[in-house]
């Protein structure tokens, strides 16, 4: 269970699902572990995490395809630990679609209202189908085959499939991670602007912290079966708790060295080199603690004159990214950073080539100390 100090959630909104140390082993091997935490109704959740982290088992475990060793999983205020997937109010949308491939669109989209019993009649499983289609914006396409479709087209009609039997909690396994950058942004507009219309909770699987720092209205931060820390994408990136999580929510420079200095929530970081630094404290950080000052490439100024305190630096390589330019600097003693330039301000600077030398500097306040992991 995640403690107190790695919540930093919104305020709560009813639950729609709820884990209750909820555990998972295969053998040995612990895959979900003791996760306690709830969805609220109409929210978009991810569950965000490295390979093996454990964030699929926590998505099948509230799907139905898999039972938890120990704990509960509970959906719209009811005990589901032990309910059949085929018997719970939950669609999932899977990484490869699952379409049939010899049915039509429309087929495959009416497919789970045709399993119901009683069946729904043609006319009205017809009007659901051409609803969906619609909410997918594919309207017309209902007697095309699915080989006939592109990609970002499948993906759609995955969705229309799981939205048709209009289920309290759609599961979303890694839905976007076969479509290209583009396609992929595209319909990352697509999916919130189709929860928001539908107000169905929105359970989201991924690696990609861009596709659930876009998306969400919360993250779950999850390590070796755990739940690290929760909280609004801004929440997390600003005020990660842990090094692992300020490294896996976007990018961070890290210096390392001990707490020196601890002044209400400032503090100060020596390195092995005797240079300090200050910084915001997470947490509570004991002098002496081991820490690391994360600065996020964004918060560090890269200039062709030292001002006040900077740090001389040279430029090793430059990315232009179109509205940023990705700099890697060396420092002397501090090793590689990363600095990323907004494209208005390298213009007025003059901009950077590799070989250059320039001098780096941050404000104080923009510095977070970490406990080391």
């Amino acid at each position: 269970m995640q403690s107190p100090s790695a919540n930093t959630e919104t305020a709560p909104r009813p639950l729609i699902a709820e884990f209750r140390a909820a555990t998972r082993r295969y053998g040995d091997v612990l895959a979900a572990d003791a996760l306690s935490i709830g969805i609220g109704r109409g929210e978009f959740l991810s569950f965000l995490g490295p390979s093996g982290c454990g964030k699929t088992t926590a998505l099948r475990m509230l799907a139905g395809f898999e039972t938890p060793t120990s704990g509960e999983v509970y959906l719209d205020g009811e005990r589901v630990t032990e309910v059949p997937a085929y018997r719970r109010p939950v669609n999932m949308v899977f990484q490869h679609y699952a379409l049939f491939p010899h049915l039509s669109v429309a087929d495959n989209i009416s497919y789970g209202l045709r399993q119901r019993r009683p069946r729904p009649d043609r006319a009205e499983v017809a009007q659901k189908v051409d609803r969906a289609l619609a909410m997918v914006r594919l309207s017309g396409f209902g007697p095309r085959r699915i080989w006939e479709m592109s990609g970002g087209q499948q993906q759609r009609v995955a969705l229309a499939r799981a939205i048709v039997n209009e289920p309290k909690l759609l599961l979303l396994d890694e839905p976007l991670a076969a479509l290209d950058r583009k396609l992929r942004r595209e319909m990352q507009i697509e999916l919130q602007t189709l929860q928001r219309q539908l107000g169905i909770t929105f359970v989201l699987v991924t690696h990609d912290q861009e596709e659930a720092l876009s998306m969400s209205d919360r993250i779950c931060i999850m390590r070796g079966g755990r739940i690290v820390q929760s909280g609004s994408p801004n929440a997390l990136y600003d005020q990660p708790v842990s090094r692992y999580v300020a490294d896996f929510v976007g990018k961070s420079n890290f210096i390392d060295g001990i707490v020196t200095a601890q002044s209400g929530k400032d503090g100060q970081v020596e390195t092995a080199l005797g240079q300090r630094f200050a910084g915001r404290l997470s947490g509570s950080l004991e002098q002496g603690t081991k820490a690391s000052l994360s600065i996020r490439p964004e918060q560090i100024g890269l200039t062709h004159a030292p001002r006040g305190g900077a740090e001389p630096v040279s430029v090793i390589n430059r990315i232009f990214l179109g509205e940023h330019t990705e700099y890697l600097v060396r420092h002397a003693t501090l090793g590689d950073l990363l600095v990323l330039v907004a494209r208005q301000a390298e213009a007025s600077e003059g901009g950077f080539a590799p070989g250059d030398a320039g001098f780096i500097s941050w404000a104080p306040e923009t510095g977070l100390i970490l406990g080391q992991d």
